[in-house]
């Protein structure tokens, strides 16, 4: 197991207000909350209150793919998946960067597939992290970006040991994090989705108890 931060620079090119985001009048987070967890066009394509305020391909997940493709030496006739996959952008870049590249990507959310992007929606299958239904070792390489912080612990604790399970090479999962209370304070402002709030040590302590050895890193909201 080992740290290997693709996620970074992509995370933190990003602005935002932490009040903002709780005060709002018009979505107070509670029901900004209510409205992402529906995991539909509120949360994909609606306000940035409620989400990702539109999320349109602009090329930006090229570079983290390009960082995979050589840190892994993922080659033609790999089989990769992605679990929660949204729709399906950075496997689209996987097969960019590696033509030949077998590509499968799973996510909750039916709005993300429906509106996933065309060369790789075929590819793309409704599921939960726990239950993947996918054989054993069926994957040259398993990863997860942020979405394992989004489950329960019963669940947590089952998706770990799928990502496992299907994988026969490398992992990897990225997931938000805080080394502070000022980076929890700042969390549990901005996130909606997110149900598992640990540090890293508990994060590690996750990784002990299911048996995870694929690489990490976290996201923390400084």
């Amino acid at each position: 197991m080992a740290y290997v931060d693709f996620i970074a620079p992509l995370h933190k090119a990003t602005a935002r207000d932490y009040l903002a985001r709780v005060n709002d009048p018009e979505f107070p987070k509670a029901k900004a909350a209510e409205l992402a967890l529906g995991w539909g066009v509120d949360y994909w394509d609606g306000d940035r209150r409620t989400g990702y305020g539109g999320m349109n391909y602009d090329g930006r997940w090229r570079k983290v793919a390009d960082l995979m493709a050589e840190h892994y030496g993922l080659k033609p006739g790999d089989k990769v998946l992605d679990i929660g996959c949204g729709k399906g952008f950075l496997l689209y870049d996987l097969t960019q960067a590696v033509p030949g590249i077998e590509v499968t990507g799973l996510d909750v959310s039916r709005y993300a597939l429906d509106h996933a992007k065309p060369e790789v929606k075929g590819r793309l299958v409704e599921g939960r992290a726990h239950e993947l239904p996918f054989k054993d070792g069926e994957f040259d390489f398993v990863f997860s970006i942020n979405t394992m912080h989004n489950l329960p612990c019963f669940e947590l604790d089952a998706a770990l040991r799928e990502m496992m399970r299907v994988g026969r090479k490398h992992r990897y999962l990225c997931v938000e994090s805080w080394r502070n209370e000022s980076e929890k304070a700042n969390l549990l402002y901005w996130q909606l989705t997110c149900r598992a709030f640990f540090a890293p040590d508990e994060w590690e302590w996750w990784f002990d108890k299911t048996g995870y050895t694929g690489d990490h890193s976290f996201i923390y909201f400084e």
